[in-house]
């Protein structure tokens, strides 16, 4: 049977709703990667905006490798709601600090949001457990 979803009508697994998840996945899956890039490369300008936030530069290629072992593991269908909820936990700790240095939380709390959405779209498995509507 199939159920309806606030917004979004009447849906099954279809082609649209798939890949429109699939989008999202990649738009999330690109935006960590390009930051765990900064965090391996380290440009110009890095370190001294890390000191404002309150973090060792040196600590950044450990939080890079987090970051893109999270982005793999949800790219991956198998493990994808892992990846899910890593990047979940890292997008709190990243808005958690922005939040204690009083900068904005919208881009963390955002791609939180864009990734969980991408993996519901794509994966029946996890809207059978978190339905919008019942």
């Amino acid at each position: 049977m199939a159920r309806s979803y606030i917004g979004l009508g009447v849906m099954k697994d279809s082609n649209k709703m798939v890949w429109a998840g699939r989008v999202l996945s990649v738009i999330t899956v690109l935006v960590l990667l390009m930051s765990a890039a900064m965090k391996f490369v380290k440009p110009a300008g890095f370190a001294e905006g890390l000191k404002g936030i309150g973090w060792d530069p040196e600590a950044m290629t450990y939080v890079g490798i987090v970051e893109l072992a999270s982005a793999v593991l949800y790219a991956i269908p198998k493990t994808s709601v892992l990846g899910a909820i890593l990047i979940a936990a890292y997008l709190g700790g990243a808005t958690a600090t922005h939040a204690r240095v009083g900068e904005q939380i919208v881009i963390p709390v955002l791609l939180g949001v864009v990734a969980w959405l991408g993996l519901w779209l794509r994966d029946k498995r996890l809207r059978e457990v978190l339905p919008v509507v019942g």
